[in-house]
C-alpha cells in the first residue's frame, strides 16, 4: 500500500474515548379507530367520501431520514470496505447510502466539525492522533469498534508449507533450533527478510533479532524498495525454499502464497520504545504495536439510526478475509465494485452476523 512507508512500527496510540449503543426505546402502540366516514349526497346524485381523521401515522422513514455516507479512501483495503459497508446498509436496513471521498486527517476532522461523513470504515487514528482527540472532544464522533477481527497488522511470518513440516517453528524462541532451514544455498548464516532500510520497521527487525539471540544465526536482508521485498518472498515461495521475513497485513502477499505469523511473545510497551531506536542498548523481546484501526461514526447515527450503529458495531472483518479480497483485486479486470459484489453474493457467512443474524442465515434480498 502506497501508504505504508509512513505507518510501520508504529507506537501506541493515545487512550481514546469509546461508546457504545444502548437499547432503543419501543415505540407506543398506534390505536386505529373503525371508519367514521359517511355518504352524503352530492348535487350529481354521487355520494362523496368524507375522509377519516383517525388515519395511522406514516412509518419513520428508514435512518432517521438521513443518508448515510461513507468515506471512501484512498487506499484499497477502506475503499473495498466502504463499497462493502454501502451495498450491506442498503439492502438490509433500507438506507440511502452514499459513498464520497475520504482522507485520513480531512475525514476525521469533518466528521468532527459537522458529521459528516456519517461513517469512516478504516481511519487509523495513530496516523492523526491530534485531529482524532480534537474531533472526539466536539462529541460529534465515536468510536464504533475496530474494523479488523485480529489485533496484530505486522510482524514475521513463515510460508505455510515450514509451518507443516515443523509446526513449532511458529515460536520465535524455536528459530534457534530450525535456523538451518533458512539458509539460503552456499550461504553460512540463515536469511531473515527485513523491510528497506528507510522504513521504520528496519530499525525494529534489526533490534528484534538481537533481542531474541538470533544475531549468530541470521543475518539481516533488508531489499531496496517494496517491489524487491515482494520478489524476494516470490521467489523463494516459487522455489519451496522456507524463508523468514517480515510483512503487514492487510496484503495481497499473505492470501497468494500462503504464509504463518511468527509467535513473537507479549507486547511490552517499555521493551518496544527501545526496539524502535537505533541506539537501543539491550534490547528486549516483544511483539509489535498493536496498530488501533477503528470504524469512526458520526454521533447522530447512534441517535437517528442506532441498528446502523449497532450494525458497525460488530462489523469486523477478519485479516485473512481481506487478504483474500486483495487478492482477488489484482486479477485482470477487477474493480473495486466488483470484488465488493462478490464478497457480498458469496461470503454470507462473514457479514451476516454483522447484519445482527446468525451465520448460515439465509441471505438478505
Amino acid at each position: 500500500m502506497i501508504w505504508r512507508k509512513l505507518t510501520i512500527g508504529a507506537c501506541l496510540a493515545a487512550a481514546l474515548l469509546t461508546g457504545s449503543v444502548g437499547p432503543g426505546g419501543a415505540q407506543d402502540s398506534i390505536v386505529t379507530l373503525p371508519d367514521t366516514s359517511v355518504s352524503l349526497p352530492t348535487i350529481d346524485g354521487g355520494d362523496e367520501s368524507v375522509p377519516s381523521s383517525s388515519e395511522a401515522p406514516a412509518p419513520p422513514a428508514p435512518c432517521g431520514g438521513q443518508t448515510i455516507s461513507i468515506a471512501r479512501m484512498q487506499w484499497p483495503s477502506a475503499q473495498l470496505l466502504a463499497e462493502i459497508h454501502a451495498r450491506l446498509i442498503r439492502q438490509n436496513f433500507g438506507c440511502d447510502v452514499e459513498v464520497v471521498p475520504g482522507d485520513l486527517a480531512a475525514t476525521a476532522s469533518s466528521m468532527g466539525v459537522n458529521g459528516q461523513p456519517a461513517v469512516a470504515p478504516e481511519l487509523w487514528i495513530t496516523r492523526v492522533p491530534d485531529v482524532w482527540n480534537g474531533a472526539v472532544k466536539t462529541q460529534e464522533v465515536r468510536q464504533a469498534g475496530a474494523t479488523y477481527a485480529d489485533p496484530m497488522l505486522e510482524g514475521w511470518f513463515v510460508p505455510d508449507y515450514e509451518a507443516s513440516a515443523h509446526p513449532d517453528v511458529t515460536r520465535v524462541e524455536n528459530l534457534k533450533t530450525y535456523w538451518k532451514d533458512f539458509v539460503a544455498a552456499g550461504g553460512k548464516k540463515a536469511r531473515f527478510i527485513s523491510c528497506p532500510p528507510d522504513w521504520a520497521c528496519a530499525v525494529i527487525n534489526r533490534n528484534l533479532i538481537r533481542a531474541s539471540g538470533l544475531t549468530d544465526l541470521f543475518e539481516v536482508v533488508e531489499p531496496a524498495n517494496r517491489f524487491e521485498l515482494d520478489t524476494l518472498i516470490a521467489e523463494a515461495v516459487s522455489r519451496k525454499q522456507p524463508i523468514l521475513f517480515y510483512y503487514w497485513q492487510p496484503n495481497a502477499v499473505l492470501a497468494q502464497f500462503g504464509f504463518k505469523p511468527v509467535d513473537l511473545g507479549p507486547f511490552n510497551k517499555d521493551n518496544f520504545a527501545c526496539l524502535g531506536r537505533m541506539a537501543c542498548a539491550e534490547p528486549k523481546p516483544s511483539s509489535f504495536s498493536p496498530d488501533p484501526v477503528i470504524i469512526a461514526l458520526a454521533q447522530w447515527v447512534y441517535l437517528e439510526a442506532p441498528e446502523v450503529a449497532a450494525y458497525f458495531q460488530r462489523a469486523r472483518m477478519p485479516f485473512a478475509e481481506m487478504n483474500a479480497l486483495l487478492q482477488n483485486l489484482n486479477e485482470p479486470g477487477a474493480t473495486i465494485e466488483g470484488v465488493a459484489d462478490a464478497f457480498v453474493a458469496a461470503r454470507a457467512e462473514i457479514w451476516q452476523p454483522w447484519v445482527g443474524k446468525p451465520a448460515g442465515a439465509a441471505a438478505a434480498n
